[in-house]
């Protein structure tokens, strides 16, 4: 059941809270109702465009899991471009409104609660493409999660699949400090987000709403060469990273990198 906690709690000292389960009480049922004003669905599209269905056309992909589907964004997106997806997500709260938001535009998502790192113990059958976007990968602070969660995604995709996950551009967080116009990912209107606090083992992120609601997010600040190394290790090959949907970028200028990762086999020359 979605959670019905009226507000977050991060203990006594919030900054000290690292903890890869703590996401279920973050993502309480009045942050999730909010959520969407966050992102604003049309000039999320907008921005984005159309880079992931041709990501997956290109790579012939038909069958999708979107395990971090939130409010069902990218799920309703995929699903509308005739792909074939399943939706998963940690949070009830999230999954209830995923649902909410798929049946309000004439779907029926097909949703799964799941925890990444038993992934394969709650959703069956194999994949093209897992997707898993909007910062999400970041609730995970423990290298061991990340690995076990990417090992998870890359068994749950069929030998020549895809995973695209995201990050936000923590390099320029932690090196340059915190610069966004939030252009492509968060688009609402009169919504404030940005870090209050950032050192190499946390970035917590305050979310302010017109309403003078606030919330928070605890997030580890992954780097990009870490994430891809770890990608490799776990036995994804060619991994493509872009800037903000752009192949051709400096490391400190996007907001958010995007990984493609692809699991085909290629032997060693």
């Amino acid at each position: 059941m979605p959670s019905t906690a009226t507000s977050q709690h991060f203990g006594p000292s919030p900054v000290e809270c690292r903890d890869t389960d703590h996401y279920r009480e973050e993502y309480i049922e009045s942050f999730v109702d909010k959520w969407d004003e966050l992102i604003d669905w049309e000039s999320r599209a907008e921005s984005e465009g159309d880079f992931f269905i041709r990501a997956l056309k290109e790579r012939g992909a038909r069958r999708v899991l979107d395990v971090a589907t939130g409010t069902g964004f990218h799920s309703v997106r995929l699903i509308e471009a005739g792909f074939d997806v399943v939706s998963a997500d940690g949070s009830a709260a999230m999954l209830a409104k995923a649902f909410q938001n798929g049946r309000r535009l004439g779907h029926i998502l097909r949703t799964v609660q799941s925890d990444w790192r038993w992934l394969n113990r709650d959703v069956h059958g194999r994949y093209d493409a897992v997707i898993c976007l909007g910062n999400s990968f970041t609730h995970l602070f423990n290298e061991h999660d990340r690995r076990k969660a990417l090992a998870e995604f890359y068994s749950a995709l069929n030998h020549d699949g895809v995973l695209i996950l995201d990050q936000r551009n923590y390099d320029a967080i932690l090196d340059h400090g915190y610069s966004s116009k939030h252009t492509y990912y968060y688009c609402g209107n009169d919504v404030s987000v940005y870090p209050e606090h950032v050192d190499p083992g946390l970035t917590r992120f305050r979310y302010a709403f017109p309403d003078s609601s606030v919330y928070h997010l605890n997030m580890y600040p992954l780097r990009k060469a870490y994430v891809r190394r770890l990608m490799r290790e776990v036995g994804f090959q060619d991994i493509q990273t872009f800037g903000d949907f752009k192949e051709t970028y400096r490391d400190d200028e996007p907001d958010f990198f995007i990984h493609l990762a692809d699991k085909t086999y290629m032997p060693p020359r």
